[in-house]
């Protein structure tokens, strides 16, 4: 199997407030969009969507069960950003050889950001 590119979808009751989060406070570029669907683009094969729950055939997880990792080059800088957004951030902590903090998107979907 040769995987070319990558996509997650998040199907979410909150679909607006989790669409501006991802566009406005992590500032993810938007590749596609209509009226129930965004696009963002996170590496050059990779993309995360947000679609919006009653217009799509699968309904809101409500974040239950789900964990977005993201390796990211500054992990202290990132902190001290979503701190100065007023993002609740849980503290930097060391797990698994890494360094590491949480924060949940509007629709309750926990993101863990880390560096090694």
């Amino acid at each position: 199997m040769i995987i070319r590119r990558t996509n997650m979808i998040l199907y979410c009751d909150r679909w607006a407030e989790t669409v501006a989060f991802y566009r406005d406070i992590l500032d993810f570029p938007i590749q596609h969009q209509n009226d129930w669907f965004v696009e963002f683009q996170l590496t050059p094969q990779s993309f995360l969507s947000i679609a919006q729950a009653e217009r799509a055939t699968i309904n809101s997880a409500d974040g239950d069960g789900i964990t977005l990792t993201m390796q990211v080059e500054d992990i202290q800088h990132l902190h001290a950003q979503l701190e100065e957004q007023s993002m609740t951030v849980t503290p930097i902590q060391k797990k698994w050889g890494a360094t590491v903090f949480y924060i949940h998107d509007p629709e309750g979907h926990r993101i863990e950001f880390w560096q090694p």
